[in-house]
């Protein structure tokens, strides 16, 4: 038998949205529970609704993945008999019910190709404000026969662009959500909790990169620090192979946070780089990822690898420290720090350091880089502002970039020669 939604506790803007037929368009701030009930809301449509193809997308696979398997759980929980087993059990990228309803999960890409020619009656956008505004062409004919609904799910990425239309367009019930009203209507002690983490972020960010991540709201004043002209004309690599030094760069998972992402480049000549492999593994230990690290360098032979020693890297830097493969190669670099060279001259703050490096040589023509839609939707979050004064750069899918910050560093590394303090 299958469970209602009087089931579940929900905060009430949930009980809203389910109760929400047509077209939704939900604007949040993050931790609001918004994948949560999208994924409720399909699973119930799915149950009830025989026939039926519905569709989850997002820019890219693991995003459309994280709810494409929330909705497989609620199902599960609600009437694990009507998934079909055996042959058409669920895949990646597909769900069959009983009823004939189908779910399928797929990333948009860069230009919707990969989805087209689908016919549907719902679609799920998760994060819609990270996805290309030529992807939309693709999308929307898929639902023009059916007369299907579009539920756009996203915390808020500048103030142009599909979601932002359709978060105003009168043919959407639009949903906004601020994390720190959500918290509010929480009881102990997630309450509290959830409000010492506002404030610890309040003081962490701008108030503008707050307003946009917390409060939802969309905001002027944030610009994206890599535009689409400098990425696309960056972004061309489809394979190379390397003929000079190669370096790593890695950027190590937070806990709970992004994926683990190993890099590396080609340097050409002493001055220009090219990006030849990423590899981000699925999650896993600490001694995991060193070994990982270890495996590829044996093949590679990188000339040096640089990582993030903040937060979980130093864990995976003291076991790279001690092994004989890695312990003269490995650097630590951390956002938090500044770099010294030996004449004692301080350097800007690292991260906008690191960042005004990769930009400056993606400017020059200096680097090129993988054609994967990873890359591109990595270099696409990037935003900053100048909070008091001062440049912050920030974004939600910035791991790739981290990791590519650091392995660009080879080119100013010029008498691998530096230290950290």
């Amino acid at each position: 038998m299958m469970k209602t939604m009087i089931d579940f506790e929900w905060d009430p803007w949930q009980k809203r949205l389910l109760a929400t037929k047509g077209n939704k368009a939900i604007c949040s701030g993050r931790q609001v529970g918004k994948s949560e009930v999208i994924s409720e809301d399909a699973a119930i449509y799915a149950l009830e609704n025989p026939k039926k193809i519905i569709m989850v997308i997002a820019s890219t696979e693991r995003q459309a993945l994280l709810l494409f398997e929330k909705i497989l759980s609620k199902l599960l929980a609600k009437d694990k008999n009507a998934i079909m087993t055996g042959k058409d059990k669920p895949t990646k990228h597909e769900l069959k019910l009983k009823n004939k309803t189908r779910i399928y999960c797929l990333p948009t890409g860069d230009s919707g190709y990969g989805i087209r020619g689908y016919t549907i009656n719902r679609l799920y956008a998760d994060e819609a404000a990270f996805i290309k505004e030529e992807v939309w062409a693709a999308v929307t004919p898929m639902l023009a026969t059916t007369g299907g609904d579009i539920v756009l799910l996203s915390t808020p990425f500048g103030s142009e662009g599909y979601f932002y239309r359709c978060f105003h367009d009168s043919k959407f019930t639009s949903f906004h959500v601020s994390t720190p009203e959500v918290a509010k209507d929480r009881t102990d002690p997630q309450k509290t909790s959830m409000l010492n983490f506002l404030d610890d972020e309040k003081e962490r960010m701008t108030k503008l990169q707050y307003q946009q991540e917390y409060e939802g709201l969309f905001v002027g004043g944030i610009q994206r620090y890599f535009p689409d002209s400098l990425i696309e004309m960056c972004c061309k690599v489809k394979k190379h192979l390397p003929i000079g030094n190669v370096f790593q760069g890695i950027d190590v998972a937070r806990m709970g946070g992004d994926e683990t992402v190993l890099t590396s480049v080609d340097r050409i000549n002493k001055k220009k780089l090219v990006q030849y492999d990423l590899t981000i593994p699925d999650a896993q230990t600490l001694t995991d990822t060193a070994r990982l690290i270890i495996h590829k360098d044996r093949s590679m032979k990188h000339k040096k690898i640089y990582i993030d020693d903040g937060g979980l890297g130093v864990g995976v830097f003291d076991i790279l420290f001690e092994d004989i493969q890695t312990k003269r190669k490995i650097v630590a670099i951390n956002n938090a720090k500044r770099l010294v060279d030996r004449k004692e001259k301080y350097k800007p703050l690292l991260k906008e350091f690191l960042y005004a490096n990769l930009k400056n040589l993606m400017e020059k023509g200096n680097i090129e880089l993988l054609d994967d839609p990873r890359v591109l939707h990595s270099l696409r979050s990037i935003q900053m502002d100048y909070g008091d004064g001062k440049l912050r750069i920030y974004g939600n899918y910035s791991h790739i970039v981290e990791a590519l910050n650091r392995a660009a560093y080879c080119i100013k590394d010029k008498t691998l020669n530096i230290y950290v303090y």
